[in-house]
């Protein structure tokens, strides 16, 4: 039986984003040689993740991992649904965030932005009205405030939490340098803009493809394959 590993992220219309995502699963794809890796969506572009498992799982085995750095509707219920039917076949593992080499990509990114001592730090996330997803940010932001030293504040582009341009606004008022965002989002698109627009003067790339990031991807599909696995012994 083959075994398939599906990236599923949200989906985008943003050239950038798509060419962001497409060399995250090649970076995946060349980590996990002799497994089959394929794309998959919950929104915007096709193929639809639940069309993907059920090709999969008439070859073998599926375990989706969502290229989404917190839990919320598309976790819980998309993917969740699309491997549900298939109880013993396929899995979904879990998403990307909280990872230490999510936050070493945050510290490597602000780094490159030329973060100064006298900057204020504020970590942009695309937001959700699933209070475990603010809570996950929440703790990115703590461990990043650990490896860089500072004081991390947090904004949200949309969903529950402090909108960007407020947590901007305070930082500057704190600050007596410049305000530099870390673009706490997979890829370009949407809420890569909105954070790039929130009024700060610097916000840094967003998190993908970078191949650490990809070394999250597989970790995660191993431990959720190990499981299938197991459960099926």
């Amino acid at each position: 039986m083959t075994t398939t590993l599906i990236a599923c992220s949200h989906g985008t219309s943003d050239d950038a984003g798509r060419r962001a995502i497409q060399l995250l699963t090649s970076q995946v794809a060349r980590l996990v040689p002799g497994i089959r890796v394929e794309q998959a969506f919950v929104d915007v572009e096709q193929p639809a993740v639940d069309d993907v498992v059920a090709t999969a799982v008439r070859r073998g085995t599926a375990v989706v991992v969502p290229l989404l750095l917190s839990t919320g509707f598309h976790v819980k219920v998309d993917i969740a649904r699309a491997v549900g039917r298939y109880p013993g076949r396929a899995v979904a593992a879990d998403p990307l965030g909280p990872h230490p080499l999510i936050t070493a990509v945050l510290e490597h990114r602000l780094a490159s932005s030329g973060v100064r001592d006298d900057d204020a730090i504020v970590l942009a996330a695309a937001g959700s009205s699933d209070p475990a997803a603010t809570v996950a940010v929440q703790e990115v932001a703590r461990d990043l405030a650990d490896k860089v030293g500072r004081h991390i504040d947090v904004g949200f582009a949309a969903g529950a939490g402090t909108p960007i341009e407020e947590a901007v606004a305070m930082a500057r008022e704190r600050s007596t340098g410049r305000v530099i965002v870390a673009s706490y989002v997979l890829a370009p698109g949407f809420f890569a803009g909105r954070i790039a627009s929130c009024g700060a003067d610097i916000a840094t790339e967003p998190l993908a493809p970078d191949v650490r990031v990809a070394g999250i991807v597989r970790s995660r599909f191993q431990a959720s394959l190990a499981t299938l696995n197991s459960a099926a012994a």
